[in-house]
């Protein structure tokens, strides 16, 4: 007996020195840096006294470092979030700045495997060096540390989502450009590799929040969909994240109850949009007025400023909103709006989420830059997961619907079980300005009152630009009123989540992430 209970002190005091991980003054050190731990970050995630630990007393397997390499640089398990079980990996910065040596690697690879197995969604909560030397030294060191497979060929089966927490370059980057969605905290630097290895490669001296901090993936790459001031804000955000997800891609998000009147009148649009056709207003106030209790969830706010997708609720059903900015750049997309779209197109296909469209677009915003930036394949590739998306989509065009733009928007012909429009849209071609300038150029400039001329052209070219063509031809839908949209949202998703649709094909699941 008295040999047994031994046995158990010594697992019960072994264990309480894993939970220290690099040991009392490697947490101090990162908490006198102003971050929480691995463990912490965990607890602010997951619901109280779930984490199930996984390999607490996983050690690096380098002779000599076993009392002081506990989780060898990553915590990992199963735990509740918001009462749903997931799994989670955080990376442990007190254990060799939470670089990936062998165990490390292999540890992350069977959890996932884990999570892929049992349905399980999964978060990471990450900061770390990448690749650890000596480890990764040599060919015989590199050659089974390569791109982990089960990331590249992950095809959307879980929702995956990722916090950068810290400096974070190799391993802990590529999962988050991988993931479904991706929060950074302010002060960090999410890179291939950290500003001392680019001096030491190239001679480039660059501070790391230039090289990869929150402004340069809100506003040049796109590699993050939010980022937080505080840890705490970042994992919030991953939250409520998950509340719009399915547990898996075998299932439909669930349906969130709601007080809110399916049916109700939305008066209130009509205060929004301006009477005059070329002031700008902000596209968030509407589509506030038509969701459930006026709540959205905007994903990549900052970048591709021009073009807004937000996780919503109709009635209770998850949606995903792309909708024209118009105050921003007029609402005419660029390169960044493509491929802000294209990605939200993939997630939303992916997870069994309805698509609603909702129009203001002049067309897109055409450049040398934006030609330099490969707009016409961008435009093209919107187009191709527009067209092999299988979720049930509804497009509403509220003002202008200009051009090509009109058809990445779902327009007529791209694959939209409905369109409709709003008796103030105008669709055509080109805005009549441009239109009138093109067609009537020469008869203007010969005109005795060429300012005169253009105001009657502009209303000839207005009326053929209304929406009653188009509807009496039966090439959209209807015509509805502004006031009755919410109603035409709620009561089109009734009709289209049918047995058969209510579960998309996921032709786009196996499309790359950040395409």
């Amino acid at each position: 007996m008295d040999t047994i209970r031994r046995q158990v002190e010594d697992l019960q005091e072994r264990k309480a020195s894993a939970r220290l991980g690099g040991g009392v003054e490697k947490i101090q050190n990162q908490h006198e840096r102003g971050f929480l731990t691995a463990r912490e970050r965990i607890e602010k995630l997951a619901d109280s006294d779930t984490f199930m630990e996984l390999g607490m007393l996983n050690t690096s397997d380098v002779s000599g470092t076993e009392n002081k390499s506990y989780g060898d640089g990553l915590v990992a398990g199963v735990c509740k979030v918001n009462g749903r079980p997931a799994v989670v990996q955080a990376g442990d910065k007190t254990v060799f700045a939470a670089t990936e040596g062998n165990v490390h690697i292999r540890k992350s690879r069977m959890v996932h495997d884990f999570a892929i197995r049992n349905g399980l969604p999964m978060f990471f909560l990450h900061e770390g060096g990448g690749l650890r030397m000596p480890d990764g030294m040599g060919s015989d060191g590199i050659s089974d540390k390569l791109f982990p497979p089960e990331m590249l060929t992950h095809h959307r089966k879980v929702p995956t989502m990722t916090a950068i927490l810290g400096d974070s370059f190799g391993g802990p980057t590529w999962m988050a450009v991988s993931s479904d969605f991706v929060t950074q905290l302010h002060g960090t630097c999410m890179a291939i590799a950290g500003p001392r290895m680019l001096e030491l490669a190239n001679g480039q001296k660059i501070p790391p929040e230039e090289l990869g901090g929150v402004d340069v993936h809100n506003k040049n790459t796109g590699q993050i969909d939010q980022d937080g001031v505080t840890e705490e804000e970042c994992i919030d955000q991953l939250k409520e994240y998950f509340d719009y997800m399915p547990q898996n891609a075998d299932e439909r998000p669930k349906m969130r109850g709601t007080s809110d009147d399916p049916y109700r009148r939305v008066e209130e649009v009509l205060d929004i949009l301006p009477q005059q056709r070329n002031r700008v207003y902000d596209m968030k106030k509407i589509i506030g007025v038509l969701v459930d209790d006026g709540k959205i969830f905007e994903v990549q706010p900052k970048f591709g400023k021009g073009l807004i997708t937000a996780f919503a609720h109709l009635n209770g059903h998850t949606v995903g909103i792309i909708a024209n900015q118009p105050n921003q750049f007029a609402g005419a997309p660029g390169p960044q709006e493509c491929q802000k779209a294209t990605e939200f197109i993939c997630l939303c296909d992916s997870y069994h989420i309805p698509l609603v469209f909702l129009h203001d677009t002049p067309g897109f915003r055409i450049s040398s830059d934006a030609e330099k930036a490969k707009m016409p394949t961008k435009i093209m590739v919107w187009n191709q997961a527009l067209a092999l998306s299988t979720v049930p989509k509804i497009s509403v065009v509220i003002r202008k619907s200009i051009g090509a733009a009109y058809g990445n928007m779902s327009g007529p012909g791209m694959g939209g079980d409905l369109v409709v429009a709003w008796p103030t849209a105008e669709i055509n071609f080109t805005g009549p300005e441009v239109g009138v300038n093109v067609v009537f150029g020469r008869e203007l400039a010969r005109a005795e009152n060429p300012k005169e001329m253009r105001q009657e052209l502009l209303k000839h070219w207005s009326f053929d630009s209304s929406p009653y063509k188009a509807a009496a031809k039966h090439l959209i839908d209807d015509v509805i009123e502004p006031a009755d949209t919410r109603k035409f949202l709620c009561q089109s998703l009734e009709y289209l989540l049918t047995s058969k649709r209510e579960k998309g094909e996921r032709l786009l699941s196996t499309w790359p992430t950040g395409i």
